[in-house]
């Protein structure tokens, strides 16, 4: 190669690189319109189906229970807010014409949602007139506890039976309710325990058990069990639902 020939090889690359450039410049200007075509159809279907836009609904979490239905949930949320769960220092609980005013249930109704619970409580049971817990309350009592199963709340709702006055009977289910509490403190080592222990003594003028409750499973399933003696109980379980 001469030094004669340089010369022509860069003058025939200057038509060559010319021409690169205008194709680069046309597959730019032509990505640039059909990017600008795109916002534009998008704009234009958000506008059309502004639905599109929405954010989607939460499904719910299929891991809760059956029974952890809406109505259940208020009520629950209710209990909560108004006698189950001390904010401060101070345990609170339900009495009976409390579960009336906040839950605007029946006694049937009010019973009716606990019934799915059948395998997740137990009834403690008491002598009559009595409210320390024998030695078969406390062990079912503490089963229960225990199988938490990563559950939030406590239930504990207390009653008595028909016999005694009312005012007697308030009184009785007010300390048995205690009683389950006191000793869940003992057994639990637990600081926050009064955070999710919810209580409700209803004495026997709400909420009365039927005898077909003796069929739960109860603190004393070796003695005869009537509406007498199901009553004289406290309910306690574990509620799975998430509010």
């Amino acid at each position: 190669m001469t030094s004669h020939e340089a010369p022509r090889d860069s003058a025939q690359a200057a038509p060559i690189a010319g021409l690169i450039g205008s194709v680069v410049t046309v597959l730019a200007l032509a990505g640039t319109a059909f990017a600008v075509r795109g916002w534009v159809s998008s704009a234009n279907e958000r506008l059309t189906t502004p639905e599109a836009e929405k954010p989607k609904v939460a499904i719910a979490d299929q891991s809760e229970v059956a029974y952890c239905t809406p109505r259940f949930k208020e009520v629950l949320d209710r209990v909560l807010h108004s006698c189950g769960l001390a904010s401060d220092e101070t345990r609170r609980g339900c009495k009976p014409s409390d579960v009336k005013t906040f839950a605007s249930i029946s006694d049937e109704d009010f019973n009716e949602l606990f019934t799915p619970l059948k395998d997740r409580g137990a009834v403690i049971q008491f002598d009559e007139g009595m409210d320390d817990l024998d030695p078969a309350a406390k062990k079912l009592l503490e089963d229960k506890w225990f199988a938490r199963k990563g559950a939030r709340y406590f239930f504990v709702v207390a009653r008595a039976s028909k016999s005694g006055t009312q005012t007697k009977n308030r009184a009785l289910s007010h300390r048995r309710a205690n009683s389950v509490m006191f000793h869940l403190k003992s057994v639990a080592d637990d600081p926050e325990i009064d955070k999710k222990v919810g209580l409700l003594w209803l004495g026997n003028e709400f909420a009365q058990l039927s005898k077909e409750y003796c069929g739960w499973q109860t603190s004393r399933p070796d003695k005869k069990c009537d509406d007498e003696a199901v009553n004289r109980s406290a309910f306690v379980s574990w509620v799975d639902c998430r509010l």
